[in-house]
């Protein structure tokens, strides 16, 4: 879709700070995020609305957010990891996976933006973490 901004991320035509990736999916940073670590979650086919997804899909990218979702739990050192689908801003299917240690920490109202640096440093410390993870 040449409109979306996650597709051009997908296509490399717009910089990201990729976590991982695999044949079907992408991760990588939320520059806003509401806490740090805050990964999104992407297919790299476009997909509008999470429930359009036909089931083996959507049964696939929930593995895969649970999977990254622990790995992620695990590397950050956090209680649990949120996550949230709405689609709103982006009309891309996108999971967010959220570092959190408390209630009410996935409240947009915590968004924020770091620097490039504060994005950067967290960027190598995840994809760091993360290679051991099979593509």
């Amino acid at each position: 879709m040449t409109d979306c901004v996650f597709c051009k991320i997908v296509e490399g035509e717009i910089p990201s700070f990729k976590i991982w990736e695999n044949d079907k999916y992408l991760l990588f940073l939320d520059i806003n995020p509401v806490q740090t670590g805050h990964s999104l979650l992407i297919p790299k086919e476009h997909h509008g609305d999470l429930f359009d997804m036909n089931v083996n899909e959507y049964n696939k990218i929930m593995d895969t957010a649970k999977s990254l979702g622990l790995k992620l739990r695990s590397s950050m050192k956090s209680k649990r990891v949120g996550m949230v689908v709405e689609g709103f801003a982006v009309n891309h299917v996108h999971i967010h996976l959220v570092p959190i240690n408390h209630g009410g920490e996935l409240h947009p109202k915590n968004i924020r933006t770091p620097s490039k640096e504060e994005l950067q440093s967290i960027h190598e410390k995840l994809s760091s973490d993360f290679k051991s993870i099979l593509q």
